[in-house]
């Protein structure tokens, strides 16, 4: 995996950690998305099945989180393959290479990390423009699905953010993203569907403590290292 599509793809994986929440009275997609940002302090954890296309290159597995910034995604697809962030060090496990990826994570820095968390959401309220793609009225996920969702689109108002375009599919029933779509400014498209969440079910802190084998290579600070 390219170092390009590991520092997008972590980005955008702590990013869709803020949100699995529940909200009420849409109303414009302003509205809507304040309401996001205001009830993530509500979730303490959630699991999900999730599967992820980024390029040309699909995964699939389960993601775990918990507030405040702990996130760890086990896969089923490559196997084995683990992300896991602690809250000060995210590791990245890749089997298919014998490789531990590590990072130091400066939490008082402006970093992916700190997208899990309401400050990160209120942030991407700042530097992202939301509007309703469709309109407020459910539509089919796709063409010839049963699944009914609410499509938003957030446009960058600025040129520095890492993400031109993000799409998200909302279950209406549930204030649940189904799934989302993040188009960098290269072209680059990253889809994440999202099923089954499992919220506030009370998971341990040691669900985020992982070891990976002692056999693989460690690069540690892989995302500033030539």
């Amino acid at each position: 995996m390219k170092k390009f599509l590991i520092t997008k793809f972590l980005f955008l994986s702590v990013f869709l950690s803020s949100f699995s929440v529940s909200a009420q009275g849409i109303l414009t997609a302003s509205s809507f998305f304040k309401s996001v940002s205001e009830n993530y302090s509500t979730i303490k954890d959630y699991e999900a099945d999730v599967d992820i296309k980024a390029g040309k290159t699909s995964m699939r597995g389960k993601v775990s989180y918990k507030k405040p910034n702990l996130l760890r995604i086990d896969f089923s697809s490559p196997e084995d393959q683990v992300i896991c962030f602690n809250g000060d060090l995210l590791t990245i496990y890749l089997p298919g290479n014998a490789a531990i990826l590590n990072q130091s994570v400066d939490n008082s820095s402006n970093n992916g990390a700190n997208l899990a968390t309401a400050q990160g959401l209120a942030l991407l309220g700042r530097y992202y423009s939301p509007a309703y793609e469709t309109g407020q009225e459910a539509v089919p996920l796709e063409e010839g699905s049963e699944e009914m969702v609410v499509n938003l689109v957030l446009r960058r108002r600025n040129m520095s953010e890492a993400f031109s375009i993000i799409r998200m599919a909302v279950t209406p029933s549930s204030m649940l993203i189904r799934r989302i779509s993040a188009v960098t400014p290269q072209g680059e498209t990253f889809v994440f569907d999202f099923r089954n969440y499992k919220l506030n079910s009370g998971i341990s802190d040691q669900r985020f403590i992982y070891d990976p084998p002692t056999s693989a290579n460690n690069y540690n600070n892989f995302l500033f290292s030539e």
